[in-house]
Formats: C-alpha cells, structure tokens, sequence
C-alpha cells in the first residue's frame, strides 16, 4: 500500500475509533438501547467498509501486481498459489 492509501486507511481506523469511543459513552451515559444499536450498526458498517478497501489493496498491489514496486516485503516470497489460498482464507473470516 502506497503512502496515500495508508493515510486515507488511517484517517478511516481514526474514525471507526471515534465511532466506538462514541457507544463507550453513550453506554456510560445511560442512554437508550435502539440509540446504542443503530451506533454499533455503523460502526459495523464502517468496519466492513474498511475491510473491502484494504482487501481490494491487497488484491491490487499483493496478488496482481505481486512482485512489483507497491508489493508488501510479507508478500514478496509467496508463490500465486500461497496468495490465493490466503486471499480465500481472509475472505472466509472476513464474511463470516
């Protein structure tokens, strides 16, 4: 992942961050369930959101640019073969 790409990430975790720091409060505040709920529902909104970014990233720069310029030092070594079987496996966990 570029630099660019790593601040827009960031910028997007700070934000999520908010987002729970959010319900802490609202939980410490008392306030009511549904509120609580349609909070958690965006920040699980958010959370996929981000996760589809980095995962498209990874596909770009790991897997069909693998061995090019953008490719992560982690990715480097693999073979196609040992990067598809991780691709599934995050996508099993992530649409879990």
């Amino acid at each position: 992942m570029n630099a660019g790409d790593r601040k827009k990430v960031m910028s997007r975790v700070k934000r999520i961050a908010g987002q729970v720091e959010g319900v802490r409060r609202m939980l410490e505040a008392d306030r009511y369930c549904i509120e609580i709920l349609h909070q958690v529902a965006a920040v699980r909104s958010a959370l996929d959101s981000l996760g589809i970014e980095l995962l498209s990233k990874h596909l770009e720069c790991c897997v069909v640019g693998h061995g090019g310029k953008d490719t992560h030092e982690c990715a480097r070594p693999m073979t196609n073969e040992r990067l598809l079987a991780e691709v599934k496996q995050a996508l099993s966990q992530f649409l879990k």
